[in-house]
């Protein structure tokens, strides 16, 4: 774990664990993430909380794309959000938390802003 300005980064998984096109649920202190790996190798965590079910279910969500976006339908209620952003597409006014991720010599951090 290293902090970077206010963010906490919190080293989560090796990259090549990651399975592409698979969500994967991390807990981040008490913040539940969904990570997911797309097909391009791009690196994408948001809220493992589903807003339409109040559900921690995200990280078994259908990872896709729409229009070109990587995006990620949450397996209760088939919402798709965008995974750059954490807008919901069909409902622009719902939004998941989104988180920066890095790797690092072959390491995943998620970025947090809250006290460990």
């Amino acid at each position: 774990m290293t902090a970077t300005l206010d963010r906490i980064w919190v080293s989560v998984c090796a990259y090549d664990d990651l399975v592409p096109e698979r969500a994967v649920a991390a807990l981040v202190g008490e913040t539940q993430v969904a990570l997911v790996r797309t097909y391009d190798g791009q690196l994408y965590a948001v809220g493992n909380h589903d807003p339409f079910s109040g559900a921690y279910v995200m990280s078994r969500g259908i990872v896709g794309t729409s229009a070109g976006m990587p995006t990620l339908a949450s397996p209760m209620f088939k919402q798709v959000f965008d995974l750059r952003s954490g807008v919901c597409l069909t409902d622009e006014g719902v939004r998941i938390p989104t988180y920066p991720v890095a790797c690092r010599e072959g390491v995943v951090s998620i970025g947090v802003r809250e006290h460990l």
